[in-house]
């Protein structure tokens, strides 16, 4: 496994994978890391936002409650989308790496970058894809 960026491998990883942890999911639908989530929903990608503050007040995006932590999930998860600060990723990484079974696939967001993580997700055979919007791929792309 290993860092993805040509344009094959993107469209291989948006058209095999429909489940989706949003990890720093957020409320605010002017925010990325709400409109870009819900643009992959109306696309029929299964949605789980992870956010403690929206987990404790019981919120439910798209169909899905909102969990604290990634952790919580029962289903198995294709892709673990990130947004959070590059220097807050790797606050992530025990909780990506405790995963059954582990998704295929962690995406950072356009912006959002971790050399350390990616090659700690790599040597266990996750994919990485980083510093992308996934909206943007998936309309220029699909």
């Amino acid at each position: 496994m290993t860092l993805l960026h040509g344009t094959q491998d993107i469209v291989r990883v948006l058209t095999e994978n429909k489940v989706i942890a949003v990890v720093g999911f957020h409320r605010d639908s002017t925010k990325a890391a709400h409109y870009v989530p819900e643009y992959m929903h109306r696309q029929g990608y299964t949605i789980i936002p992870v956010n403690p503050a929206l987990a404790d007040r019981g919120e439910s995006y798209f169909g899905h409650k909102a969990v604290a932590s990634l952790s919580e999930i029962t289903a198995p998860v294709d892709v673990v989308e990130i947004f959070r600060r590059s220097d807050k990723v790797g606050l992530h990484l025990g909780d990506i790496l405790a995963m059954n079974p582990l998704p295929r696939v962690v995406w950072l967001q356009l912006g959002i970058r971790n050399n350390e993580v990616a090659r700690e997700l790599t040597a266990r055979g996750i994919d990485v894809i980083q510093d992308r919007c996934m909206l943007a791929d998936h309309r220029a792309l699909l």
